[in-house]
């Protein structure tokens, strides 16, 4: 029994003796700070490779949908037929800016009057029935038989811009539907508006409802029609404000030409 007794005292007289020397508690502070600084950098790297809410093989968020939407490339406008190669222009748009020659060949004529072309009329070279397709992907606005224009197809895209495909055979869409680019949407046909055309397809782009040349945009990035709708209306305002400085001009000429009751 005194032996054991001995032995414990002996090793509490060590263990108070190492706890004694000046260099052990800096050394289980350091240690211990050490122990909690790598637990908390642990905690905090498993929380960024897992965030709140996300869990490792769960579908992608919607931030991430409209991420992947924002990278989406752009279109390119391409004419409305399947075989591009195949048709040709065969009624221009009414540019104000054209010749007198042009405009008057952009007219479309019915019922003895005139009015001018609101896009391209395009046929097939060798006058046959051709698909018409979509020039740009989009949600079809309306899909109807028109008695005069023959079958109208108007689809929706981005940015408040439509397109217009007239004098159809027959539609492949409806209402609501939505079109991928280059996607048929019908065929062309004949209407009763300009029977001299033949079997063919009025193609319009419109911005905010503004008809602009199709000719101007095909084969161009989509986002050139607002650039083209901003240069369609500074060319309407220019003649305007031609015709009002020279109203002032000639206010300024009469105030000139008037006695003064002085003299």
């Amino acid at each position: 029994m005194r032996e054991e007794e001995k032995n414990r005292t002996s090793q509490q007289s060590k263990v108070q003796q190492f706890f004694r020397k000046r260099w052990v508690f800096p050394a289980i502070y350091l240690v211990s700070a050490a122990l909690i600084l790598t637990s908390v950098l642990w905690y905090q790297a498993s929380r960024d490779l897992n965030p709140v809410g996300e869990q490792p093989g769960k579908p992608q968020t919607e931030k991430g949908k409209e991420a992947a939407e924002v990278s989406k490339p752009v279109e390119n406008i391409a004419a409305p037929a399947l075989n591009k190669e195949s048709v040709q222009v065969v009624k221009k748009f009414y540019d104000a800016k054209a010749s007198k020659e042009e405009q008057e060949a952009a007219l479309v004529s019915y019922n003895n009057t005139y009015s001018p072309n609101q896009g391209i009329d395009l046929a097939q070279k060798d006058g046959k029935e051709f698909d018409v397709t979509a020039s740009l992907s989009g949600t079809v606005l309306r899909a109807v038989k028109d008695p005069i224009l023959g079958y109208v197809v108007e689809i929706q895209h981005e940015n408040n811009v439509t397109t217009v495909y007239q004098s159809l055979a027959s539609v492949a869409v409806e209402e609501g539907d939505s079109v991928a680019q280059h996607a048929v949407i019908g065929k062309a046909g004949k209407n009763l508006l300009d029977e001299k055309n033949g079997v063919h397809v009025h193609f319009e782009i419109r911005k905010d409802g503004k008809a602009l040349n199709p000719a101007n945009l095909l084969e161009k990035p989509a986002t050139a029609i607002s650039d083209e709708a901003a240069a369609s209306k500074e060319t309407e305002a220019a003649p305007q404000q031609e015709k009002k400085d020279a109203k002032q001009e000639e206010a300024k000429e009469s105030e000139a030409s008037v006695p003064s009751k002085n003299a």
